[in-house]
Parts: C-alpha cells; sequence; structure tokens
C-alpha cells in the first residue's frame, strides 16, 4: 500500500459518520448531522437590501435575527416553488448560525468510509472545495457537504452584515417605541362629582 494510498483511506474515515440528507430538484446532498442545530417549517423571511440574490434575508427564531441562504442559488439552480415539504435547516457555521432553504428533507445516514470516494475533478474552472465526498449508499450517489466551504468569505461578511443591520434596526424601533409611549400624556381623570345619590343626605345638615 502506497503512502498516497493510506493518505486517503484516512481522509475518508475522517469523514464518516452521521449525515442528515435533503433534497434538491432530483439530487441528494448530504450535512454533517454535528452542525446541524434544527429543522423548521418555512416562515416569514425580512429580506435585507444589498445583498446577494441566494441570501434571502433572516428570520426572527425564538428572538434570535439568523440569516437565510437558497441553497438551490448558491450551488447554481434555479430558484423552485415552494412545497409543503420546502424547510429551513439551521446549520452551526463557526460563530454563525445561518438557515438554508432546501426542497425536503429526507432522512440521517450513517455513512461508513469505505462508502465514501473523493469528489470527481472538473478542472480548474469548478471549485469542489465545499464537497466533502461522494456518498455511495444503496444504488444512489449522495454529495456530502462542507457547508462551512460552500459559503466564501465574502458571501459570511454579506450574511453578517445583513444580520447586524436588522438587529440595529430592530433596536432603533424598540427605542423609538419607548420613547413615544414616554411621551403619551397620561390621561384626564374621568371621575366628575356628582349629586349624592336619592336617599343620601350631605352630611352636616
Amino acid at each position: 500500500m502506497t503512502d498516497e494510498t493510506t493518505v486517503t483511506l484516512e481522509q475518508t474515515q475522517t469523514k464518516a459518520g452521521k449525515y442528515l440528507t435533503f433534497a434538491l430538484a432530483d439530487e441528494e446532498y448530504g450535512l454533517e448531522i454535528l452542525k446541524v442545530r434544527e429543522i423548521i417549517g418555512m416562515m416569514e423571511i425580512t429580506s435585507v437590501p444589498r445583498t446577494p440574490p441566494y441570501v434571502k434575508g433572516v428570520i426572527n427564531l425564538r428572538g434570535k435575527v439568523i440569516p437565510v441562504v437558497d441553497l438551490r442559488l448558491k450551488v447554481g439552480m434555479a430558484e423552485a416553488k415552494r412545497t409543503d415539504e420546502t424547510c429551513i435547516i439551521v446549520v452551526d457555521i463557526g460563530e454563525v448560525e445561518m438557515g438554508i432553504i432546501v426542497d425536503r428533507v429526507l432522512e440521517v445516514l450513517d455513512v461508513a468510509g469505505k462508502d465514501i470516494e473523493d469528489p470527481p475533478s472538473f478542472g480548474s474552472q469548478v471549485n469542489t472545495d465545499y464537497i466533502l465526498g461522494m456518498g455511495k449508499l444503496n444504488d444512489r450517489v449522495t454529495i456530502l457537504l462542507d457547508i462551512s466551504k460552500l459559503l466564501t468569505q465574502a458571501d459570511m461578511s454579506a450574511i453578517e452584515g445583513a444580520t447586524l443591520s436588522t438587529q440595529g434596526e430592530s433596536s432603533t424601533q424598540s427605542e423609538d417605541e419607548g420613547e413615544e409611549q414616554q411621551e403619551q400624556p397620561a390621561p384626564e381623570s374621568s371621575e366628575q362629582e356628582g349629586p349624592a345619590p336619592e336617599g343620601e343626605q350631605p352630611q352636616g345638615e
């Protein structure tokens, strides 16, 4: 066994593990389960101006602002109509939590190292650094993604900028609402002195 073969075997073993699989069109992809935080249904997304087309905006998830990326657009596919199966996978990328929109979630697979091959080479014009490998299971191929490499540094800067911008707007809006509440005059008392009820005589008579 050559040194190159040994290195390749070690690399595939480190890629072995559990993957959450999902579909984009007819293609099947997988994410390392340890980077998946949760799966949620589609919800209202607030668009953020001056961001790349694949950055759909941000969501408010239990009080936390999370940027959302349409994975179809990021990998060069056409945007698809939303269905009941469309969902958002919340993933952890370093210090950033991000949502990715996928067509549908499939299952969790335990992929052995022997079932993972290196990604094919498409030449220098095509970047495949974000592909961990090609999983071969049940007569089908699953593209295993390294989500931290799928987005470039410029992408992450745009996403973080969108998140900070939205958080700043929310903070300013809250402050403005608080000032409006403080400036509102106290309501005048509606109680007026009226005549004494019948049957009661004023004191002192």
